[in-house]
Protein backbone atom coordinates (compact mmCIF):
# COMPACT_ATOMS: atom_id res chain seq x y z
CA UNK A 1 0.00 0.00 0.00
CA UNK A 2 2.88 2.05 1.20
CA UNK A 3 4.89 1.60 -2.23
CA UNK A 4 1.62 2.50 -4.13
CA UNK A 5 1.33 5.69 -2.49
CA UNK A 6 4.90 6.55 -3.10
CA UNK A 7 4.44 5.82 -7.25
CA UNK A 8 1.81 8.00 -6.89
CA UNK A 9 3.70 10.61 -5.35
CA UNK A 10 6.69 9.92 -7.59
CA UNK A 11 4.37 10.15 -10.67
CA UNK A 12 3.07 13.19 -9.39
CA UNK A 13 6.22 14.87 -9.10
CA UNK A 14 7.49 13.66 -12.70
CA UNK A 15 4.45 15.35 -13.87
CA UNK A 16 5.05 18.38 -11.99
CA UNK A 17 8.86 18.47 -13.23
CA UNK A 18 7.88 17.73 -17.02
CA UNK A 19 5.43 20.45 -16.95
CA UNK A 20 7.85 23.10 -15.15
CA UNK A 21 10.15 21.73 -18.32
CA UNK A 22 7.30 22.06 -20.73
CA UNK A 23 6.64 25.91 -19.52
CA UNK A 24 8.31 28.69 -21.22
CA UNK A 25 9.53 30.38 -18.02
CA UNK A 26 10.90 27.57 -16.65
CA UNK A 27 11.94 25.66 -19.17
CA UNK A 28 15.51 26.91 -20.25
CA UNK A 29 17.76 27.96 -17.14
CA UNK A 30 21.16 28.56 -19.15
CA UNK A 31 21.14 32.15 -19.94
CA UNK A 32 24.66 34.49 -19.67
CA UNK A 33 24.22 37.70 -17.50
CA UNK A 34 24.17 40.00 -20.51
CA UNK A 35 20.80 38.49 -21.63
CA UNK A 36 19.37 39.69 -18.53
CA UNK A 37 20.77 43.34 -19.60
CA UNK A 38 19.07 43.53 -23.23
CA UNK A 39 16.06 41.76 -22.06
CA UNK A 40 15.64 44.23 -19.49
CA UNK A 41 16.25 47.29 -22.09
CA UNK A 42 14.02 45.89 -24.18
CA UNK A 43 11.02 45.91 -21.52
CA UNK A 44 12.38 49.01 -20.33
CA UNK A 45 12.84 51.17 -23.06
CA UNK A 46 9.87 51.45 -24.70
CA UNK A 47 8.77 53.99 -27.83
CA UNK A 48 6.98 55.93 -25.24
CA UNK A 49 11.03 57.43 -24.80
CA UNK A 50 10.02 59.57 -27.49
CA UNK A 51 7.19 61.32 -25.85
CA UNK A 52 9.14 62.47 -22.64
CA UNK A 53 9.90 65.81 -24.07
CA UNK A 54 6.17 66.78 -24.75
CA UNK A 55 5.84 64.95 -21.03
CA UNK A 56 9.01 67.51 -20.19
CA UNK A 57 6.71 70.28 -22.03
CA UNK A 58 3.59 69.22 -19.62
CA UNK A 59 5.97 69.29 -16.22
CA UNK A 60 8.51 72.34 -16.80
CA UNK A 61 12.26 72.43 -16.18
CA UNK A 62 12.56 71.49 -12.02
CA UNK A 63 9.38 69.14 -11.70
CA UNK A 64 10.17 67.60 -15.06
CA UNK A 65 13.94 66.74 -14.35
CA UNK A 66 12.88 66.00 -10.51
CA UNK A 67 10.38 63.28 -11.80
CA UNK A 68 12.64 61.72 -14.13
CA UNK A 69 15.43 61.46 -11.77
CA UNK A 70 13.36 60.10 -9.02
CA UNK A 71 11.44 57.53 -10.66
CA UNK A 72 14.68 55.95 -12.26
CA UNK A 73 16.30 56.10 -8.52
CA UNK A 74 13.02 54.19 -7.06
CA UNK A 75 12.38 51.98 -9.93
CA UNK A 76 15.98 51.18 -9.42
CA UNK A 77 15.69 50.47 -5.90
CA UNK A 78 12.51 48.46 -5.94
CA UNK A 79 14.36 46.10 -9.05
CA UNK A 80 17.07 45.20 -6.91
CA UNK A 81 14.66 44.15 -4.13
CA UNK A 82 13.00 41.82 -6.97
CA UNK A 83 15.99 40.56 -7.82
CA UNK A 84 17.14 39.95 -4.27
CA UNK A 85 14.15 38.10 -3.26
CA UNK A 86 13.62 36.09 -6.12
CA UNK A 87 15.92 33.59 -4.21
CA UNK A 88 15.46 34.30 -0.59
CA UNK A 89 14.10 30.99 0.61
CA UNK A 90 16.84 28.60 0.67
CA UNK A 91 16.04 26.13 -2.02
CA UNK A 92 13.47 27.99 -3.74
CA UNK A 93 13.16 30.26 -6.89
CA UNK A 94 10.72 32.41 -7.07
CA UNK A 95 10.12 32.23 -11.04
CA UNK A 96 6.96 34.83 -11.31
CA UNK A 97 5.79 37.69 -9.53
CA UNK A 98 2.78 35.98 -8.26
CA UNK A 99 4.70 33.24 -6.50
CA UNK A 100 6.68 36.19 -4.91
CA UNK A 101 3.34 37.67 -3.82
CA UNK A 102 1.76 34.46 -3.20
CA UNK A 103 4.65 34.01 -0.63
CA UNK A 104 4.11 37.41 1.09
CA UNK A 105 0.64 37.64 1.68
CA UNK A 106 -0.55 33.84 1.28
CA UNK A 107 -1.64 32.00 -1.65
CA UNK A 108 -4.93 33.47 -2.67
CA UNK A 109 -4.71 37.22 -1.40
CA UNK A 110 -1.38 36.84 -3.55
CA UNK A 111 -2.46 35.88 -6.43
CA UNK A 112 -5.77 38.03 -6.06
CA UNK A 113 -3.21 40.79 -5.31
CA UNK A 114 -0.34 40.78 -8.07
CA UNK A 115 -1.86 38.28 -11.64
CA UNK A 116 -4.87 41.46 -12.27
CA UNK A 117 -2.18 44.00 -12.25
CA UNK A 118 0.21 41.82 -13.86
CA UNK A 119 -2.24 40.82 -16.92
CA UNK A 120 -3.03 44.42 -16.85
CA UNK A 121 -0.15 45.52 -17.59
CA UNK A 122 1.20 42.93 -19.95
CA UNK A 123 -1.98 42.59 -21.78
CA UNK A 124 -2.21 46.37 -21.77
CA UNK A 125 1.68 47.14 -23.16
CA UNK A 126 0.95 44.11 -26.04
CA UNK A 127 -2.20 46.04 -27.65
CA UNK A 128 -0.54 49.52 -26.94
CA UNK A 129 2.80 48.15 -29.00
CA UNK A 130 0.70 46.68 -31.58
CA UNK A 131 -0.68 50.15 -32.43
CA UNK A 132 2.58 51.82 -32.05
CA UNK A 133 4.39 49.33 -34.33
CA UNK A 134 1.06 50.17 -37.15
CA UNK A 135 1.54 53.94 -36.52
CA UNK A 136 5.52 53.67 -36.75
CA UNK A 137 5.08 51.44 -40.25
CA UNK A 138 2.78 53.89 -41.23
CA UNK A 139 5.17 57.07 -41.08
CA UNK A 140 8.11 54.81 -42.51
CA UNK A 141 5.80 54.29 -45.62
CA UNK A 142 4.51 58.24 -45.24
CA UNK A 143 7.94 59.46 -45.22
CA UNK A 144 9.61 57.30 -47.57
CA UNK A 145 6.73 57.91 -50.50
CA UNK A 146 4.79 61.29 -49.22
CA UNK A 147 2.90 61.00 -53.02
CA UNK A 148 1.77 57.61 -52.28
CA UNK A 149 -2.08 56.62 -51.83
CA UNK A 150 -2.50 56.48 -48.35
CA UNK A 151 -3.18 53.36 -46.04
CA UNK A 152 -4.92 52.77 -43.46
CA UNK A 153 -3.11 52.67 -39.94
CA UNK A 154 -5.69 49.63 -39.23
CA UNK A 155 -3.56 47.87 -42.08
CA UNK A 156 -0.24 48.45 -41.24
CA UNK A 157 -1.33 47.02 -37.70
CA UNK A 158 -2.63 44.01 -39.24
CA UNK A 159 1.26 43.96 -40.99
CA UNK A 160 2.89 44.39 -37.79
CA UNK A 161 0.46 41.85 -36.20
CA UNK A 162 1.56 39.37 -38.81
CA UNK A 163 5.33 39.05 -37.29
CA UNK A 164 4.03 38.39 -34.04
CA UNK A 165 2.23 34.93 -35.75
CA UNK A 166 5.66 33.27 -36.57
CA UNK A 167 7.64 34.80 -33.53
CA UNK A 168 5.20 33.94 -30.61
CA UNK A 169 5.96 30.37 -31.11
CA UNK A 170 9.39 30.73 -29.83
CA UNK A 171 8.74 28.32 -27.08
CA UNK A 172 11.26 30.25 -23.97
CA UNK A 173 12.90 33.35 -23.27
CA UNK A 174 16.21 32.10 -24.33
CA UNK A 175 14.91 31.59 -27.87
CA UNK A 176 14.09 34.72 -28.48
CA UNK A 177 17.07 36.34 -26.98
CA UNK A 178 17.99 37.33 -30.26
CA UNK A 179 15.00 39.16 -31.19
CA UNK A 180 15.99 40.99 -27.86
CA UNK A 181 19.36 42.08 -28.63
CA UNK A 182 17.98 43.57 -31.93
CA UNK A 183 14.94 45.35 -30.38
CA UNK A 184 17.95 46.60 -27.50
CA UNK A 185 19.84 47.58 -30.36
CA UNK A 186 17.21 49.55 -31.80
CA UNK A 187 16.09 50.87 -28.89
CA UNK A 188 19.20 52.68 -28.07
CA UNK A 189 19.55 53.67 -31.99
CA UNK A 190 16.45 55.56 -32.48
CA UNK A 191 16.82 57.33 -29.11
CA UNK A 192 20.13 58.51 -30.14
CA UNK A 193 18.71 59.66 -33.31
CA UNK A 194 15.96 61.57 -31.49
CA UNK A 195 18.27 63.50 -29.58
CA UNK A 196 21.25 64.02 -32.26
CA UNK A 197 19.11 65.08 -34.76
CA UNK A 198 17.26 67.94 -32.19
CA UNK A 199 20.94 69.11 -31.37
CA UNK A 200 22.27 69.57 -34.91
CA UNK A 201 18.80 71.78 -35.51
CA UNK A 202 20.01 74.18 -32.55
CA UNK A 203 17.89 75.96 -30.01
CA UNK A 204 14.92 77.80 -32.04
CA UNK A 205 15.22 81.47 -31.86
CA UNK A 206 11.19 81.37 -30.17
CA UNK A 207 11.57 78.66 -28.17
CA UNK A 208 9.48 79.28 -24.68
CA UNK A 209 9.65 76.73 -21.88
CA UNK A 210 6.53 78.42 -20.05
CA UNK A 211 3.12 75.85 -19.55
CA UNK A 212 1.22 75.66 -23.05
CA UNK A 213 -2.16 75.27 -21.54
CA UNK A 214 -4.21 78.22 -21.38
CA UNK A 215 -6.91 77.47 -18.47
CA UNK A 216 -4.75 76.53 -15.36
CA UNK A 217 -7.39 73.06 -15.27
CA UNK A 218 -6.13 71.59 -18.61
CA UNK A 219 -2.29 72.77 -17.36
CA UNK A 220 -3.45 70.44 -14.54
CA UNK A 221 -4.61 68.02 -16.16
CA UNK A 222 -1.49 67.64 -18.59
CA UNK A 223 0.58 67.77 -15.79
CA UNK A 224 -0.90 64.58 -14.09
CA UNK A 225 -1.02 62.85 -17.99
CA UNK A 226 2.75 63.69 -17.96
CA UNK A 227 3.20 61.78 -14.81
CA UNK A 228 1.63 59.03 -15.79
CA UNK A 229 3.71 59.11 -19.21
CA UNK A 230 6.97 59.21 -17.29
CA UNK A 231 6.03 56.38 -14.88
CA UNK A 232 5.22 54.13 -17.33
CA UNK A 233 8.45 54.96 -18.85
CA UNK A 234 9.81 52.85 -16.45
CA UNK A 235 7.86 49.77 -16.62
CA UNK A 236 10.16 46.68 -16.72
CA UNK A 237 9.49 45.21 -13.70
CA UNK A 238 6.57 43.12 -14.65
CA UNK A 239 9.11 40.74 -16.38
CA UNK A 240 12.29 41.10 -13.62
CA UNK A 241 11.69 37.82 -11.50
CA UNK A 242 10.65 35.51 -15.27
CA UNK A 243 14.05 36.83 -17.26
CA UNK A 244 15.53 36.05 -13.42
CA UNK A 245 14.00 32.18 -13.38
CA UNK A 246 15.88 31.53 -16.73
CA UNK A 247 19.95 32.40 -14.90
CA UNK A 248 21.55 29.33 -13.76
CA UNK A 249 22.16 29.10 -10.05
CA UNK A 250 23.48 27.08 -7.32
CA UNK A 251 23.86 27.56 -3.59
CA UNK A 252 27.81 28.65 -4.08
CA UNK A 253 26.66 31.05 -7.16
CA UNK A 254 22.85 32.03 -6.95
CA UNK A 255 21.37 33.57 -9.40
CA UNK A 256 21.11 36.91 -8.59
CA UNK A 257 24.71 37.97 -9.29
CA UNK A 258 24.51 38.02 -12.81
CA UNK A 259 21.08 39.47 -12.83
CA UNK A 260 21.97 42.24 -11.31
CA UNK A 261 25.20 42.97 -13.04
CA UNK A 262 22.65 42.57 -16.25
CA UNK A 263 19.78 45.22 -14.32
CA UNK A 264 22.90 47.46 -14.27
CA UNK A 265 23.92 47.70 -17.33
CA UNK A 266 20.73 47.60 -18.44
CA UNK A 267 20.09 51.08 -16.19
CA UNK A 268 22.79 52.81 -17.36
CA UNK A 269 21.48 51.95 -21.26
CA UNK A 270 17.80 53.69 -19.95
CA UNK A 271 19.64 56.55 -18.47
CA UNK A 272 21.80 57.14 -21.74
CA UNK A 273 18.49 56.87 -23.74
CA UNK A 274 15.69 58.50 -21.40
CA UNK A 275 17.93 61.67 -20.27
CA UNK A 276 19.62 63.24 -23.32
CA UNK A 277 16.05 62.61 -25.26
CA UNK A 278 13.60 63.99 -22.74
CA UNK A 279 16.42 67.25 -21.13
CA UNK A 280 17.58 68.10 -25.00
CA UNK A 281 14.68 67.53 -27.31
CA UNK A 282 12.52 70.10 -24.44
CA UNK A 283 15.92 72.14 -24.35
CA UNK A 284 15.76 72.76 -28.22
CA UNK A 285 11.89 72.89 -29.20
CA UNK A 286 10.53 74.13 -25.78
CA UNK A 287 6.44 73.78 -25.27
CA UNK A 288 6.15 73.07 -29.10
CA UNK A 289 7.64 70.16 -29.05
CA UNK A 290 5.17 67.24 -30.44
CA UNK A 291 4.08 64.18 -28.48
CA UNK A 292 6.30 61.91 -30.37
CA UNK A 293 9.71 64.08 -31.17
CA UNK A 294 10.71 62.50 -34.42
CA UNK A 295 7.33 63.69 -35.80
CA UNK A 296 8.48 67.50 -34.31
CA UNK A 297 11.69 66.66 -36.37
CA UNK A 298 10.45 66.14 -39.68
CA UNK A 299 14.00 66.54 -41.74
CA UNK A 300 15.79 64.99 -42.59
CA UNK A 301 13.42 62.48 -43.89
CA UNK A 302 15.54 59.80 -44.54
CA UNK A 303 17.33 59.43 -40.76
CA UNK A 304 13.59 59.99 -39.30
CA UNK A 305 12.35 57.10 -41.84
CA UNK A 306 15.16 55.10 -40.61
CA UNK A 307 14.82 55.98 -36.55
CA UNK A 308 10.41 54.87 -37.15
CA UNK A 309 11.72 51.36 -38.95
CA UNK A 310 14.19 50.86 -35.66
CA UNK A 311 11.03 51.92 -33.35
CA UNK A 312 9.28 48.79 -35.59
CA UNK A 313 12.12 46.20 -34.86
CA UNK A 314 12.63 47.58 -31.43
CA UNK A 315 8.52 46.82 -30.53
CA UNK A 316 8.87 43.51 -31.77
CA UNK A 317 10.99 42.68 -29.49
CA UNK A 318 9.31 44.10 -26.93
CA UNK A 319 6.23 42.37 -27.30
CA UNK A 320 7.80 38.74 -27.53
CA UNK A 321 9.32 39.70 -23.90
CA UNK A 322 6.08 40.99 -22.48
CA UNK A 323 3.90 38.24 -23.78
CA UNK A 324 6.11 35.43 -22.77
CA UNK A 325 4.99 35.34 -18.86
CA UNK A 326 0.65 35.79 -20.50
CA UNK A 327 1.76 32.59 -22.43
CA UNK A 328 3.01 30.77 -19.36
CA UNK A 329 -0.31 31.84 -17.33
CA UNK A 330 -2.12 30.73 -19.83
CA UNK A 331 -0.64 27.32 -20.57
CA UNK A 332 -0.32 26.84 -16.94
CA UNK A 333 -4.07 26.89 -16.68
CA UNK A 334 -4.67 25.04 -19.56
CA UNK A 335 -2.15 22.19 -18.08
CA UNK A 336 -2.49 22.46 -14.41
CA UNK A 337 -5.90 23.11 -14.46
CA UNK A 338 -7.72 22.00 -17.55
CA UNK A 339 -5.68 18.67 -17.48
CA UNK A 340 -4.59 18.97 -21.45
CA UNK A 341 -1.63 17.18 -22.70
CA UNK A 342 1.78 19.72 -23.03
CA UNK A 343 2.21 19.87 -27.06
CA UNK A 344 2.93 21.77 -29.62
CA UNK A 345 -0.24 22.30 -30.77
CA UNK A 346 -2.09 23.26 -27.72
CA UNK A 347 0.54 25.85 -27.62
CA UNK A 348 0.22 27.09 -30.94
CA UNK A 349 -3.89 27.63 -30.89
CA UNK A 350 -3.38 29.51 -27.47
CA UNK A 351 -0.35 31.81 -28.49
CA UNK A 352 -2.17 32.58 -31.88
CA UNK A 353 -5.48 33.10 -30.73
CA UNK A 354 -3.85 35.60 -27.90
CA UNK A 355 -1.59 37.51 -30.70
CA UNK A 356 -5.00 37.51 -32.95
CA UNK A 357 -6.86 39.30 -29.66
CA UNK A 358 -4.17 41.92 -29.14
CA UNK A 359 -4.44 42.71 -32.93
CA UNK A 360 -8.14 42.88 -32.90
CA UNK A 361 -8.45 45.40 -29.84
CA UNK A 362 -5.19 47.34 -31.37
CA UNK A 363 -7.12 47.95 -34.81
CA UNK A 364 -10.54 48.80 -32.65
CA UNK A 365 -9.11 51.51 -30.66
CA UNK A 366 -6.06 53.22 -31.72
CA UNK A 367 -6.15 55.65 -28.62
CA UNK A 368 -5.36 52.79 -26.78
CA UNK A 369 -2.21 55.06 -25.49
CA UNK A 370 -4.92 56.93 -23.52
CA UNK A 371 -6.41 54.13 -22.14
CA UNK A 372 -3.01 52.43 -21.01
CA UNK A 373 -2.45 55.82 -19.13
CA UNK A 374 -5.73 55.75 -17.05
CA UNK A 375 -5.46 51.21 -16.59
CA UNK A 376 -1.56 51.62 -16.08
CA UNK A 377 -2.07 54.17 -13.20
CA UNK A 378 -3.91 51.46 -11.34
CA UNK A 379 -1.42 48.50 -12.38
CA UNK A 380 1.96 49.77 -13.89
CA UNK A 381 2.39 52.19 -10.47
CA UNK A 382 1.49 49.33 -8.23
CA UNK A 383 3.96 46.75 -9.57
CA UNK A 384 6.52 48.71 -10.41
CA UNK A 385 7.22 51.39 -7.73
CA UNK A 386 5.62 50.09 -4.12
CA UNK A 387 4.53 46.33 -4.08
CA UNK A 388 8.04 44.95 -4.34
CA UNK A 389 8.69 47.38 -0.98
CA UNK A 390 4.99 46.10 0.40
CA UNK A 391 6.18 42.49 -0.09
CA UNK A 392 9.82 43.67 1.15
CA UNK A 393 8.26 44.96 4.54
CA UNK A 394 6.28 42.00 4.88
CA UNK A 395 8.59 39.71 4.57
CA UNK A 396 11.71 41.30 6.03
CA UNK A 397 10.10 42.98 8.56
CA UNK A 398 12.96 45.80 9.32
CA UNK A 399 12.88 47.83 12.28
CA UNK A 400 10.76 50.57 12.07
CA UNK A 401 12.28 53.98 11.50
CA UNK A 402 15.54 51.74 10.22
CA UNK A 403 17.00 53.26 6.82
CA UNK A 404 15.43 50.17 4.82
CA UNK A 405 11.62 51.12 5.95
CA UNK A 406 12.00 55.00 5.62
CA UNK A 407 13.13 54.00 1.76
CA UNK A 408 10.35 51.51 1.29
CA UNK A 409 8.08 53.88 2.88
CA UNK A 410 8.74 56.67 0.98
CA UNK A 411 8.68 54.89 -2.61
CA UNK A 412 5.47 53.35 -1.27
CA UNK A 413 4.01 57.21 -0.86
CA UNK A 414 5.25 57.80 -4.24
CA UNK A 415 3.92 55.43 -5.83
CA UNK A 416 0.50 55.94 -4.33
CA UNK A 417 0.66 59.25 -5.44
CA UNK A 418 1.42 58.58 -8.95
CA UNK A 419 -1.23 55.67 -9.07
CA UNK A 420 -4.06 58.31 -7.98
CA UNK A 421 -2.93 61.30 -9.99
CA UNK A 422 -1.88 59.68 -13.06
CA UNK A 423 -5.14 58.08 -14.43
CA UNK A 424 -6.59 61.32 -13.75
CA UNK A 425 -4.96 62.76 -17.11
CA UNK A 426 -5.31 59.53 -18.94
CA UNK A 427 -8.88 60.06 -18.68
CA UNK A 428 -9.40 63.65 -19.79
CA UNK A 429 -7.20 62.19 -23.19
CA UNK A 430 -9.31 59.27 -23.70
CA UNK A 431 -12.52 61.61 -23.53
CA UNK A 432 -10.95 64.40 -25.91
CA UNK A 433 -9.45 61.73 -28.14
CA UNK A 434 -12.83 60.08 -28.20
CA UNK A 435 -14.99 62.51 -29.19
CA UNK A 436 -14.01 62.94 -33.18
CA UNK A 437 -12.87 59.15 -33.52
CA UNK A 438 -13.96 56.57 -36.33
CA UNK A 439 -14.19 52.67 -35.88
CA UNK A 440 -11.06 51.09 -38.18
CA UNK A 441 -10.10 55.11 -40.08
Amino acid sequence: MASDKEQNENRTLARGKAIEDWLPITSSRNAKWWYSAFHNVTAMVGAGVLSLPYAMAALGWGPGVAVLVISWVVTLYTLWQMVEMHEMVPGKRFDRYHELGQYAFGDKLGLWIVVPQQLVVEVGVNIVYMVTGGKSLKKFHDTICPNCKPIRTTYFIMIFGSVHFVLSHLPNFNSISGVSLAAAVMSLSYSTIAWTASLHKGVKPDVDYSYKAEKTSDGVFSFFSALGDVAFAYAGHNVVLEIQATIPSSPEKPSKGPMWKGVLVAYVVVALCYFPVAFIGYWIFGNSVDDNILITLEKPSWLIAAANMFVVIHVIGSYQIYAMPVFDMIETVLVKKMNFTPCFRLRFISRTIYVALTMFIGMTFPFFGGLLGFFGGFAFAPTTYFLPCIMWLAIYKPKKFSLSWFANWVCIVFGVLLMIFSPIGGLKQIITSAKNYQFYS
